[in-house]
């Protein structure tokens, strides 16, 4: 029997979807997973640079958020250590205007609780951006309230906003994310990996 992490890369469900956008691109779905790991990154979907790569935060944002949470490369890249797990496991894709497309919900809804149930509960979870925020924490609020409120589900889950080096305004308007969030979310981390 195909294990979920290969059964996920041979995923082709929007092929279609894709071939449709400015990008018109082929899936290549990235997990990047294994039971018995200690942190969960719930994430969004992989950028161009990581459907090029086939590793998950092989850009800028993934220099930024191994920055966030106090880690060197061979720790995040550790499958026992680190699991990876986006709403969507290929890169959406751009729209005319060369933005994002969002994570398609089909991706999510055919392999994200079949990944979470595989995985089991881990001491940590961080949850980056919006769409993830939305699925683990079923809130309805932006993602400034979400991470503001980081406090009341630290020290298991920290929600943060997205490591896109786009967000830096949003960082540069709440100190309190560098200045309170990122040394707890750093301690923890350390305490989980020790």
């Amino acid at each position: 029997m195909i294990n979920l992490p290969d059964q996920i890369r041979a995923c082709r469900l929007c092929a279609e979807r894709f071939a449709q956008t400015h990008t018109a691109h082929e899936p290549r779905p990235v997990a990047w997973f294994k039971p018995g790991a200690r942190i969960l990154i719930a994430g969004q979907a992989p950028g161009a640079r990581v459907h090029e790569s086939g590793k998950p935060f092989t850009d800028p944002s993934g220099d930024r958020l191994r920055d966030w949470m106090g880690v060197d490369e061979a720790t995040f890249y550790d499958r026992d250590q680190i699991a990876i797990v986006p709403m969507a496991f290929c890169f959406p894709g751009y729209d005319a205007k060369g933005s994002d497309l969002p994570p398609p919900k089909i991706c999510g809804q055919t392999w994200h609780d079949r990944v979470m149930e595989m995985l089991g509960v881990m001491p940590l979870t961080i949850l980056v951006g919006g769409h993830a925020h939305k699925y683990h924490l079923k809130v309805k609020t932006g993602v400034t309230e979400t991470v503001e409120n980081w406090e009341m589900r630290a020290p298991d889950v920290f929600a943060l906003p997205h490591p896109s080096w786009r967000n830096t305004g949003w960082i540069k308007k709440n100190p309190w994310f560098e200045t309170d969030t990122l040394p707890a979310l750093r301690r923890r981390v350390k305490e989980v990996l020790k």
